[in-house]
């Protein structure tokens, strides 16, 4: 018997250090959360310095800065279509010192099963910071002055129209393939190594249609190129585009943006994710930033830790559907042979 009170008193001792312990290891945790950021905090940025994402990444580096006292580094690990970076975040520790820039390749990635993380399941979205619109443009001589004038003619004219994107599985020519399912034509998809070869194209009249973005907003302000419509949900806030209506506006049910945005790790701790989502809420809403950013052809688009979770879930699920109805599916694995 006094055996038995013996054990049961040393149980008990036990649990109650350990349980002493926890407490202090969380009241560890709270303090040092609470003093968050207290070191530079890297972003790998997964492609080549000087492009839109490294841009829109070191717009943010420069804004930030106002709102906590630690900076952000900078680090480009480019290569793999982005594969490269994001396995590099999604390994990272999760303690908020190691985020990343991602986007709507980001989740096209995943599903073409070119990537060693799971990246919807693998990374913790923090915060949406714009979009890109994808245009659907013409030369300025064309005749077609909206999409409906497009649309017939194609009708009339199957596989005459040319539509030139900047590569198979990328935004743009998904919201081709999209768009010629919707509205029910045959038009031709060529495509090319980045805008600025679809634009030439376009401008040589060796296409007739392109699907691209805001980067053909110099050659909309000289005349030469007409945009039938944006692809985005609403009417974009640039200003070279503000008075262009959607496809949607237009009868044609087809929504697509490229946006970009911040993740962390999975398993970032609660407090540090809404302290960092707090930080970077007010860096995108910045006046400063929002100038840059639109200088660059993107639209800031901010949502927070909750919602932006919610859309990469419905974009998986909505983009997985999508590739398969439109054949990039084959079309990717056909390229891989």
């Amino acid at each position: 018997m006094v055996y038995k009170k013996l054990i049961f008193l040393v149980i008990m001792c036990f649990l109650a250090t350990m349980a002493m312990t926890g407490c202090d290891m969380k009241d560890k945790e709270k303090a040092v959360s609470a003093k968050y950021p207290v070191k530079p905090i890297t972003v790998i940025v997964p492609y080549t310095a000087g492009g839109s994402t490294d841009i829109m990444v070191r717009a943010m580096e420069k804004t930030a800065i106002k709102y906590m006292d630690q900076p952000l580094i900078i680090t480009n690990i480019p290569g793999g279509g982005g594969n490269i970076g994001w396995n590099e975040l999604a390994g990272a520790n999760p303690d908020g010192y190691t985020l990343g820039a991602v986007g709507t390749g980001t989740i096209l990635q995943t599903l073409y099963g070119q990537t060693r993380y799971h990246y919807v399941t693998a990374l913790d979205p923090i915060v949406q910071v714009a979009d890109f619109p994808i245009v659907v443009a013409v030369r300025a001589d064309q005749p077609w002055q909206n999409i409906g004038e497009l649309i017939e003619f194609a009708k009339v004219h199957p596989g005459e129209i040319k539509f030139g994107h900047s590569g198979v599985g990328l935004a743009v020519h998904i919201t081709g393939e999209m768009f010629a399912k919707e509205a029910d034509i045959s038009i031709v998809p060529v495509p090319f190594r980045g805008d600025s070869e679809g634009i030439a194209a376009l401008l040589g009249g060796h296409i007739q249609l392109l699907f691209g973005t805001a980067g053909i907003k110099e050659h909309i302000t000289s005349g030469n190129v007409r945009v039938l419509a944006v692809a985005s949900e609403k009417r974009s806030t640039i200003p070279e585009l503000k008075d262009v209506p959607t496809l949607k506006e237009q009868g044609i049910n087809v929504t697509f943006s490229i946006w970009q945005g911040i993740a962390a790790p999975k398993t970032l701790p609660t407090d540090v994710k809404i302290q960092l989502a707090e930080i970077f809420k007010k860096t995108v809403n910045d006046p400063e930033f929002k100038n840059l950013a639109e200088e660059m052809g993107m639209s800031v688009d901010y949502i927070g830790p909750q919602e932006f979770s919610e859309k990469w879930i419905n974009e998986y699920t909505r983009l997985e559907k999508v590739l398969k109805e439109t054949g990039i599916v084959d079309q990717i694995a056909e390229q891989k042979k």
